[in-house]
């Protein structure tokens, strides 16, 4: 019998740091997917391959974000509920964010795969790769239901305070997805369509046996009929949280596929050279971004609990963690770049491994930005606010819209190198006195 926790008690710092470890050992298996996805096709197959991958990245950024970050948010209120200890509305919640997700992913997936390859053309996608990416984000987009679920499915788990739970579901995911893309992409030749679904089937597992788990382990959330009932009023406070969550995503991928799109222009080696670098830097970020989710639940149990205080104390404790992660990286990321762009293709594609090592250099030395950012959003997200989180995410498409337009024109591949360092400062020039306005706003509504 799984047990649920409650962060409204005790020490901030172990209790944030217990809950978010094995947060941050689940995402770094998930970039995995990515990255085993990416080495295998560039050192097995060819460029263009991997270049095809890249090519699809923005877009799948901007769909799936918006999934996983519904999912994320459905699960803010029932965290709230929480701890409030108010479980008969907290049940009601789940059940109603489960056919809510139904629906969303539906829509999404028709919607997506009937525009896949026209997206692709929007994006400026080079011709050589355009048959590659093309089959890589078909099947991502059929996917796109297990993913939702997936990650709705964690989210709830988590707001009960078990972190632990889909990081072994992911454990098994990995080992299944990387032995897939051996299978399907050289057993069975399927190119970079068999990486996407060799992904493809991790998630449908993740998800199903989250579902299982959940439903066998949590008496609590075993439900009476009037609270399976759905309701319209649910329904509205569900998606009045998870929109503003998964619009920020995608607001944040308008701005990431307007660079994609003006780093395709550039050629077939900025493009491989832009999917490596993003592989690496996504599977560095992943703690930072972890850090965030954990923040997001101490905040809206706490927050339900009546408790604001703990919450300027959670993230005083949190930044210590994330400097020190954003000091390791640096002595890490600085001198290996080139080496780990190795892994990914030959020793002789000297170029895409200059374009790789420069990236890399540029995001890793404004890291502390990007952690930063993470924290304070999902703290305003956890507490509540979704709709005015929503606006860093703005901030960093306008700064990525307008560096695709006016820098990478003037500048070449070292502008597309610092879209996201530009893009990380303008939202936090925003989060900062946004999560001000809200601390003066909770401190006397909990006093």
């Amino acid at each position: 019998m799984a047990k649920t926790r409650e962060m409204t008690e005790g020490r901030p710092f172990p209790l944030i740091i217990k809950f978010a470890l094995p947060l941050i050992a689940g995402n770094i298996l998930q970039q995995t997917y990515s990255l085993v996805d990416a080495a295998i096709v560039g050192k097995n197959l060819d460029i263009q391959s991997l270049a095809a991958i890249g090519a699809s990245s923005s877009v799948m950024f901007f769909i799936l974000g918006f999934c996983n970050g519904c999912g994320a948010g459905f699960g803010i209120p029932i965290a709230q509920k929480f701890g409030a200890r108010d479980y008969s509305m907290m049940r009601r919640y789940v059940n109603t964010s489960l056919k809510i997700a139904a629906v969303l992913s539906l829509l999404i997936t028709i919607i997506t795969t009937i525009l896949c390859r026209r997206i692709l053309q929007w994006l400026s996608t080079p011709e050589d790769v355009m048959e590659g990416a093309y089959s890589y984000l078909l099947i991502t987009f059929i996917g796109i239901p297990a993913t939702f679920f997936y990650n709705l499915l964690s989210s709830i788990i988590r707001a009960l305070g078990d972190s632990k739970t889909p990081f072994y579901f992911l454990i098994l995911s990995t080992v299944l997805n990387i032995g897939l893309d051996f299978l399907l992409i050289l057993g069975f030749r399927l190119g970079v369509g068999g990486a996407s679904a060799a992904t493809l089937l991790s998630q449908l597992l993740s998800a199903a046996a989250c579902w299982i788990y959940m439903r066998r382990s949590f008496p609590i959330l075993k439900s009476t009929a009037d609270e399976t009932r759905f309701r319209w009023a649910d329904a509205r406070h569900l998606l009045g949280v998870g929109l503003p969550m998964g619009l920020q995503f995608s607001i944040t991928a308008i701005g990431s596929m307007m660079l994609q799109n003006a780093n395709n222009t550039l050629g077939t080696n900025c493009a491989a050279a832009f999917t490596t670098a993003m592989r690496i830097k996504m599977f560095f970020m992943c703690p930072f971004e972890t850090l965030g989710i954990a923040m997001a639940t101490f905040c809206g149990q706490n927050y339900g609990a009546g408790k604001p205080e703990r919450i300027l104390h959670g993230i005083k404790d949190t930044f210590i963690i994330m400097v020190s992660y954003a000091a390791l990286t640096f002595a890490i990321i600085w001198p290996a770049a080139r080496w780990m762009g190795t892994f990914f293709m030959d020793v002789n594609e000297t170029e895409v491994l200059d374009n790789t090592e420069l990236f890399l250099h540029c995001s890793v030395t404004f890291y502390l930005l990007l952690g930063s950012l993470c924290i304070i959003r999902y703290c305003i997200q956890g507490i509540g606010y979704t709709k005015l989180a929503m606006f860093s995410g703005v901030a960093e498409m306008v700064a990525r819209v307008l560096v695709s337009l006016f820098a990478v024109p003037t500048f070449g591949y070292i502008a597309v190198c610092l879209g996201d360092p530009t893009a990380w400062l303008a939202a936090d020039m925003f989060l900062v006195p946004a999560f001000v306005w809200v601390w003066r706003q909770i401190r006397p509504e909990q006093k």
